[in-house]
């Protein structure tokens, strides 16, 4: 389309420590997956403008986690439905014929899985670190069926860790991390993971399921010569009889501001490419960005499963939840080692699960009070209901 245009790629292994590194320089390149760590008033500096919100909205969705002040910084690459994968002959071999709906349910497959056959039952990819953040991403919209609970539940909510009786709400997704790793349904010795080998480990049918977004679908059926055992389910938990799945953005791409204007174009014909023809997301199992694009087969198994995209935050409070967020140490979909704490904890039996959510909840209560947030109940299942 454009044979005046070349692309160069650069494959960085340890992509967030190292772009948020190289953007304090203005010689980073032309376009960059904006970090998760970035906050949204830095983004002015850092990039050029896609456009107003409110135009791009007509064309694409999932534009809210790099909006700022009206003007969108940041264009999906893609859209992640949130559930996990799963070898579907390793479930049905264990005996499990019906696709788990709860927390406990899932456990108890897991344990089937332990029992009957030689599979890992679920994968940790521990050692990988930026695999644990993946259990973040269930915390609203899978937990909760609240497509508000981001930006009022857990950033104006109390105690948002609290355990619910229904076993719904962030609670519920660390409680199954937990419990697997307390029940001995992981992998031995979590240090020792392997995340490219356990792409070919499950596909052919030596792991039972990883907890990953729907882009992980076609790299696991890559994995090995047993695509068509490779499946996707929603994460197991119900709010109020129905299941529901977060889905959000995956990376952004961003536009470097510094570089001449004619590279900007060019950068930005480029990424119009990607996101409308090159195929990329439909390709990855992913959700395409665009309004009213096709989605991939993968995501049948979510036929009747609501997706819940977060909702923007309130005006004037773009920036409270990553606030929050940062100062209470927690780090949700930016941090590992309090996920990677979680299983360690597990492990040794250093910590119950409970003081573990007391501690979590402590100190966002904490962080709330000193970003000037007055805590209040919040109850995602009315809201839900509404």
């Amino acid at each position: 389309m454009y044979p005046n245009i070349t692309i160069n790629y650069e494959g960085v292994t340890d992509y967030v420590e190292s772009i948020t590194m190289r953007l304090t320089t203005d010689d980073w390149g032309d376009i960059c997956m904006i970090p998760t760590t970035m906050d949204k008033v830095e983004l002015p500096e850092h990039f050029i403008t896609f456009g107003a919100k409110g135009d791009l909205e007509k064309s694409y969705i999932m534009l809210n986690n790099f909006a700022y002040s009206g003007q969108v910084y940041g264009m999906p690459s893609m859209g992640n439905a949130q559930g996990i994968v799963y070898n579907k002959k390793v479930f049905a071999d264990a005996g499990v014929n019906e696709i788990p709906k709860t927390p406990d349910d899932f456990l108890a497959a897991l344990q089937k899985i332990k029992d009957n056959t030689d599979a890992i039952p679920l994968y940790t990819n521990f050692a990988a670190g930026w695999t644990m953040s993946a259990w973040d991403a269930y915390v609203a919209g899978s937990a909760t069926g609240d497509p508000d609970f981001t930006n009022m539940g857990l950033t104006h909510g109390a105690n948002p860790f609290q355990k619910h009786e229904d076993m719904t709400g962030p609670y519920a997704i660390y409680y199954t991390l937990y419990e697997s790793v307390a029940r001995g349904l992981t992998e031995e010795d979590p240090t020792t993971t392997d995340w490219e080998g356990s792409k070919g480990m499950i596909n052919n049918g030596q792991i039972g399921c990883m907890v990953l977004g729907s882009w992980a679908v076609a790299q696991m059926q890559e994995g090995g010569n047993h695509p068509e055992d490779i499946g996707y389910m929603p994460f197991p938990i119900t709010v109020n009889g129905k299941q529901y799945a977060s889905a959000g953005p995956d990376y952004c791409y961003g536009i470097n501001s510094k570089i001449s204007e004619d590279n900007q174009i060019a950068s930005m014909l480029y990424v119009k490419w990607l996101i409308e023809e090159s195929g990329y997301a439909f390709d990855a199992g992913a959700i395409p960005i665009v309004q009213g694009a096709e989605y991939p087969d993968v995501l049948k198994a979510f036929d009747g499963i609501d997706f819940i995209i977060d909702n923007p935050p309130l005006e004037g409070e773009e920036e409270l939840f990553n606030l929050v967020n940062n100062d209470s140490e927690i780090g949700l979909n930016n941090s590992n080692e309090p996920k990677q704490a979680i299983v360690e904890a597990a492990l040794l039996q250093s910590m119950t699960f409970d003081e573990i959510m007391d501690e979590w909840n402590e100190k966002w209560t904490s962080a709330q009070e000193n970003n000037g947030v007055t805590p209040e109940e919040y109850d995602y299942i009315a809201a839900n209901s509404q």
